[in-house]
């Protein structure tokens, strides 16, 4: 690939970084995206698909076979911290902290790579998803008929990944990124003087034990050889430092990359509070709300992705799985496909993902696109 492509792919980036679109607000990415796509001749474009969704469609030739490519579009709330960088985020508290811009611009560079290549024939739906970061773009793009009216034979995506040297490609034999669900506890007791405890059923001390009781769950219930997370992110409740609240809410998060951990932390989570609860003469009340499926490549998909790797980048093939959560999982429990990491270099320094110090490494770039293109290229020729 030449430079003139690299530095073109470089600006679009740097023009998505200094202008973010937080999930469910990506209207001027997508606008961005769509006019990218009309410089390069594409014609079949649909736009406010599953929200700020874009959808583009290239076609080739009399070949049956069709193949999608995502990439994600949409920005943090988080207030970057970049302040030398000149192409820093100019909206207050949103940043393309998790590389975003750049998965959007590699698909859009791939849409360019295909649109020059004469060698291949079928149909390419290159898919521009918003909402991942807890939005549930995948899940209304599908509801949208993304599947329906765009159909594919399979799907292909991919992360950044910082820690792994530059450019190197890595493919997981099925599970890439964990599941997970979000969880609330709320322990209701009875408010007292602070002076005076006897007189309370302290909520504050049921959440205490609670807190370090759900450790118990990954550390003594779950196989040591199954992945599984349960981590309290935050904690809700009083009003006066000389009071004892009537009410303490613990929220936190849970991930697994087998169904059965799955199963196994949602009924340890029922059973740690109902137990705190009763030693502590409170009431406590359990909220799960499930997120994300495992992000598992398919057999066929999976070795495919690898063999496109191995022609434009270093492939890894050894790495584990992540606990992180990706929803490209809800596109993967519909049509066969792979998802891969590619990695951003070193993360030192803050550069690692969703930390107020990344910035997505351009030289990724073409190595990115060119993947995208070639498996796409693969995929259609069987």
């Amino acid at each position: 690939m030449d430079n003139a492509f690299a530095e073109t792919l470089t600006s679009w980036r740097r023009h998505l970084h200094a202008n973010p679109g937080l999930t469910l607000h990506e209207q001027g990415t997508a606008a961005f995206v769509v006019d990218k796509l009309r410089e390069m001749g594409v014609t079949e474009i649909t736009e406010g698909f599953g929200g700020h969704g874009v959808v583009a469609t290239l076609r080739r030739g009399g070949g049956n076979r069709s193949v999608g490519l995502r990439g994600d579009m949409d920005a943090l709330p988080i207030q970057e911290v970049n302040e030398a960088l000149p192409h820093r985020s100019t909206v207050p508290g949103v940043m393309h902290a998790c590389g975003h811009d750049g998965h959007t611009t590699a698909l859009l560079g791939a849409a360019k790579l295909l649109l020059d290549d004469g060698g291949w024939t079928g149909t390419v739906h290159l898919v521009f998803q918003p909402a991942e970061e807890g939005g549930g773009g995948a899940r209304s793009m599908i509801a949208d008929g993304l599947f329906k009216r765009f159909p594919m034979d399979r799907i292909f995506g991919w992360h950044n990944w910082p820690g792994l040297p530059a450019g190197t490609i890595a493919v997981h034999d099925k599970a890439v990124m964990a599941a997970g669900a979000r969880f609330e506890i709320t322990f209701d007791g009875h408010a007292a003087h602070a002076a005076l405890p006897h007189l309370s059923r302290d909520p504050m001390v049921a959440a205490g034990h609670c807190i370090v009781a759900l450790q118990s769950i990954v550390a003594r219930n779950l196989d040591p050889l199954a992945g599984g997370v349960v981590s309290v992110t935050m904690v809700q409740g009083g009003e006066a430092q000389n009071q004892i609240p009537a009410q303490v809410v613990l929220k936190g998060t849970a991930r697994w990359l087998a169904d059965s951990a799955g199963e196994s932390i949602k009924e340890g989570l029922h059973r740690v509070a109902d137990g705190v609860a009763a030693t502590c003469a409170v009431r406590a009340e359990v909220g799960w709300r499930q997120g994300v499926g495992v992000t598992a490549n398919s057999p066929a998909e999976r070795d495919l992705a690898a063999a496109a790797a191995a022609e434009v980048a270093p492939l890894r093939r050894d790495l584990p799985a992540a606990m992180t959560g990706e929803d490209f999982s809800w596109f993967l429990e519909e049509v066969p496909g792979a998802f891969v990491w590619i990695g951003n270099g070193p993360a030192e320094g803050g550069r690692e993902l969703h930390n107020p110090h990344y910035d997505f490494n351009d030289a990724v770039l073409p190595v990115a696109s060119g993947f995208l293109a070639q498996v796409a290229k693969r995929a259609l020729g069987g």
